[in-house]
Protein backbone atom coordinates (compact mmCIF):
# COMPACT_ATOMS: atom_id res chain seq x y z
CA UNK A 1 0.00 0.00 0.00
CA UNK A 2 1.12 3.35 -1.02
CA UNK A 3 3.65 5.24 2.07
CA UNK A 4 1.59 7.83 2.29
CA UNK A 5 -1.65 6.26 3.80
CA UNK A 6 -3.37 4.93 7.05
CA UNK A 7 -6.72 3.46 8.67
CA UNK A 8 -9.22 5.49 10.09
CA UNK A 9 -12.24 5.07 11.87
CA UNK A 10 -15.04 5.34 9.09
CA UNK A 11 -18.16 4.70 10.68
CA UNK A 12 -20.38 1.84 12.61
CA UNK A 13 -21.60 0.38 9.64
CA UNK A 14 -18.55 0.53 7.37
CA UNK A 15 -15.58 0.21 10.32
CA UNK A 16 -12.16 0.56 9.30
CA UNK A 17 -10.34 2.74 6.03
CA UNK A 18 -7.50 3.60 4.45
CA UNK A 19 -6.91 7.34 3.92
CA UNK A 20 -4.23 9.40 1.99
CA UNK A 21 -1.99 11.62 4.78
CA UNK A 22 -0.97 13.55 2.07
CA UNK A 23 -1.61 14.31 -1.65
CA UNK A 24 -1.46 11.10 -3.80
CA UNK A 25 -1.41 12.42 -7.89
CA UNK A 26 -2.86 10.68 -10.24
CA UNK A 27 -1.13 7.70 -11.88
CA UNK A 28 0.89 6.75 -8.42
CA UNK A 29 0.54 2.90 -7.71
CA UNK A 30 -1.35 2.90 -4.48
CA UNK A 31 -1.71 -0.73 -4.64
CA UNK A 32 0.45 -3.40 -5.68
CA UNK A 33 0.36 -7.56 -5.07
CA UNK A 34 3.15 -8.04 -2.81
CA UNK A 35 5.10 -11.44 -2.25
CA UNK A 36 4.57 -10.85 1.48
CA UNK A 37 0.54 -11.03 0.59
CA UNK A 38 -0.28 -14.51 2.09
CA UNK A 39 -2.50 -16.37 -0.60
CA UNK A 40 -4.30 -19.74 0.21
CA UNK A 41 -6.03 -22.07 -1.21
CA UNK A 42 -9.68 -23.19 -0.20
CA UNK A 43 -8.27 -26.32 1.34
CA UNK A 44 -6.17 -24.28 3.52
CA UNK A 45 -9.17 -22.08 4.68
CA UNK A 46 -10.87 -24.86 5.39
CA UNK A 47 -9.25 -25.89 7.94
CA UNK A 48 -9.32 -23.16 9.81
CA UNK A 49 -11.33 -22.38 12.87
CA UNK A 50 -14.95 -20.28 11.98
CA UNK A 51 -13.56 -17.31 13.51
CA UNK A 52 -10.41 -17.11 11.20
CA UNK A 53 -12.28 -18.59 8.53
CA UNK A 54 -14.71 -15.26 8.50
CA UNK A 55 -11.34 -12.94 8.64
CA UNK A 56 -9.91 -14.24 5.59
CA UNK A 57 -13.39 -14.28 3.76
CA UNK A 58 -13.55 -10.80 4.45
CA UNK A 59 -10.61 -9.50 4.13
CA UNK A 60 -8.77 -11.54 1.05
CA UNK A 61 -9.85 -10.95 -2.47
CA UNK A 62 -9.84 -14.25 -4.74
CA UNK A 63 -6.77 -14.10 -7.59
CA UNK A 64 -6.69 -15.17 -11.26
CA UNK A 65 -5.78 -18.59 -9.77
CA UNK A 66 -9.02 -18.93 -7.09
CA UNK A 67 -6.60 -18.56 -4.58
CA UNK A 68 -7.59 -16.20 -1.63
CA UNK A 69 -4.77 -13.32 -1.59
CA UNK A 70 -4.53 -11.44 2.06
CA UNK A 71 -2.79 -8.23 1.88
CA UNK A 72 -0.23 -8.33 4.72
CA UNK A 73 -0.39 -4.31 5.35
CA UNK A 74 -3.34 -2.41 5.40
CA UNK A 75 -4.39 -2.53 1.72
CA UNK A 76 -6.48 -5.26 2.90
CA UNK A 77 -8.85 -2.39 4.89
CA UNK A 78 -9.58 -0.50 1.26
CA UNK A 79 -13.45 -0.20 1.16
CA UNK A 80 -15.40 -0.72 -2.03
CA UNK A 81 -17.06 2.73 -4.15
CA UNK A 82 -18.97 2.89 -7.30
CA UNK A 83 -16.89 6.00 -7.69
CA UNK A 84 -14.00 5.22 -6.98
CA UNK A 85 -10.73 7.09 -6.73
CA UNK A 86 -8.26 4.09 -7.64
CA UNK A 87 -8.06 2.27 -11.55
CA UNK A 88 -7.63 -1.14 -11.70
CA UNK A 89 -5.17 -2.94 -13.86
CA UNK A 90 -4.60 -6.14 -15.28
CA UNK A 91 -0.87 -6.15 -13.88
CA UNK A 92 -1.66 -6.62 -10.22
CA UNK A 93 -1.70 -2.76 -9.05
CA UNK A 94 -4.13 -0.19 -8.63
CA UNK A 95 -3.27 3.10 -9.99
CA UNK A 96 -4.53 6.45 -8.37
CA UNK A 97 -7.71 7.73 -11.10
CA UNK A 98 -7.63 11.18 -9.93
CA UNK A 99 -5.69 13.20 -7.49
CA UNK A 100 -6.24 11.82 -4.23
CA UNK A 101 -6.62 14.30 -1.50
CA UNK A 102 -4.78 14.38 2.08
CA UNK A 103 -7.43 13.34 4.23
CA UNK A 104 -9.59 11.52 1.14
CA UNK A 105 -10.35 7.94 1.68
CA UNK A 106 -8.79 5.10 -0.85
CA UNK A 107 -11.24 3.26 -2.47
CA UNK A 108 -11.30 1.12 -5.04
CA UNK A 109 -14.42 -0.89 -7.09
CA UNK A 110 -15.19 -4.21 -5.73
CA UNK A 111 -16.75 -5.22 -9.15
CA UNK A 112 -12.90 -5.65 -10.56
CA UNK A 113 -12.40 -8.36 -7.72
CA UNK A 114 -15.18 -11.00 -10.04
CA UNK A 115 -16.48 -11.79 -6.87
CA UNK A 116 -18.81 -14.47 -7.43
CA UNK A 117 -21.23 -13.76 -4.66
CA UNK A 118 -23.60 -10.42 -5.22
CA UNK A 119 -23.78 -8.19 -2.42
CA UNK A 120 -25.88 -5.24 -1.83
CA UNK A 121 -23.92 -1.35 -1.30
CA UNK A 122 -24.73 2.06 0.10
CA UNK A 123 -26.21 4.41 -2.11
CA UNK A 124 -23.99 6.50 -3.47
CA UNK A 125 -24.42 10.17 -5.19
CA UNK A 126 -23.95 9.78 -8.61
CA UNK A 127 -24.04 6.77 -9.26
CA UNK A 128 -27.09 4.26 -10.62
CA UNK A 129 -25.81 1.10 -9.16
CA UNK A 130 -27.16 -0.38 -5.68
CA UNK A 131 -24.86 -3.71 -5.85
CA UNK A 132 -21.74 -5.63 -7.26
CA UNK A 133 -22.32 -8.62 -8.85
CA UNK A 134 -20.17 -11.63 -10.48
CA UNK A 135 -20.95 -10.13 -13.84
CA UNK A 136 -20.44 -6.42 -13.40
CA UNK A 137 -16.91 -6.96 -16.00
CA UNK A 138 -19.09 -7.57 -18.49
CA UNK A 139 -20.62 -4.38 -18.28
CA UNK A 140 -18.27 -2.06 -16.82
CA UNK A 141 -14.77 -2.92 -17.96
CA UNK A 142 -14.67 -0.22 -20.76
CA UNK A 143 -15.19 2.27 -18.43
CA UNK A 144 -12.73 0.96 -16.38
CA UNK A 145 -10.47 0.43 -18.57
CA UNK A 146 -10.59 4.16 -19.84
CA UNK A 147 -10.38 5.56 -16.59
CA UNK A 148 -6.70 3.06 -16.13
CA UNK A 149 -5.85 4.68 -19.39
CA UNK A 150 -6.25 8.15 -18.42
CA UNK A 151 -4.33 7.73 -14.86
CA UNK A 152 -1.30 5.78 -17.15
CA UNK A 153 -0.68 9.02 -18.73
CA UNK A 154 0.71 10.48 -15.74
CA UNK A 155 2.66 7.10 -14.84
CA UNK A 156 6.33 8.35 -15.61
CA UNK A 157 5.54 12.17 -14.29
CA UNK A 158 5.00 11.48 -10.68
CA UNK A 159 7.04 9.60 -7.85
CA UNK A 160 6.34 6.01 -7.83
CA UNK A 161 7.71 4.64 -3.99
CA UNK A 162 5.97 1.11 -5.38
CA UNK A 163 7.45 0.89 -8.61
CA UNK A 164 9.80 -2.03 -8.04
CA UNK A 165 7.32 -4.52 -6.56
CA UNK A 166 5.40 -4.56 -9.90
CA UNK A 167 5.85 -7.98 -10.99
CA UNK A 168 8.97 -9.07 -13.08
CA UNK A 169 5.85 -10.66 -15.97
CA UNK A 170 5.03 -7.18 -16.42
CA UNK A 171 7.15 -4.55 -15.45
CA UNK A 172 7.85 -4.43 -19.73
CA UNK A 173 4.71 -3.86 -21.01
CA UNK A 174 4.13 -1.44 -17.60
CA UNK A 175 6.79 0.63 -19.20
CA UNK A 176 5.43 0.18 -22.74
CA UNK A 177 1.91 1.43 -21.40
CA UNK A 178 3.18 4.43 -19.75
CA UNK A 179 5.58 5.57 -22.62
CA UNK A 180 2.64 5.12 -24.80
CA UNK A 181 4.20 2.29 -27.31
CA UNK A 182 1.87 -0.55 -26.28
CA UNK A 183 -2.02 -0.26 -25.68
CA UNK A 184 -2.96 -1.49 -22.05
CA UNK A 185 -4.15 -4.68 -21.75
CA UNK A 186 -8.00 -4.69 -20.41
CA UNK A 187 -9.21 -6.07 -17.22
CA UNK A 188 -11.61 -7.76 -19.08
CA UNK A 189 -8.56 -10.25 -19.85
CA UNK A 190 -8.30 -11.45 -16.36
CA UNK A 191 -12.26 -13.01 -16.41
CA UNK A 192 -11.31 -14.19 -20.04
CA UNK A 193 -8.88 -15.78 -19.38
CA UNK A 194 -10.42 -17.35 -15.88
CA UNK A 195 -13.64 -18.27 -17.97
CA UNK A 196 -11.12 -20.48 -20.02
CA UNK A 197 -9.07 -22.50 -17.22
CA UNK A 198 -12.98 -23.78 -15.80
CA UNK A 199 -13.82 -25.17 -19.82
Amino acid sequence: MHPDTEIRYVSEEVGVGVFATKLIPKGTIVWIKDELDIVFDEEDIESFDEARKEYIYKYSYEDDEGEYVLCWDHARYVNHSFNPNCADTAYDFELAGRDIQPGEQITCDYGTLGDDEEFECTVEEGSTRTKVTANDYLVHFREWDEKAIEAFKYFNEVEQPLKHLINKQYIDKVNAVANGTEPLDSILTLFIEDEDDEN
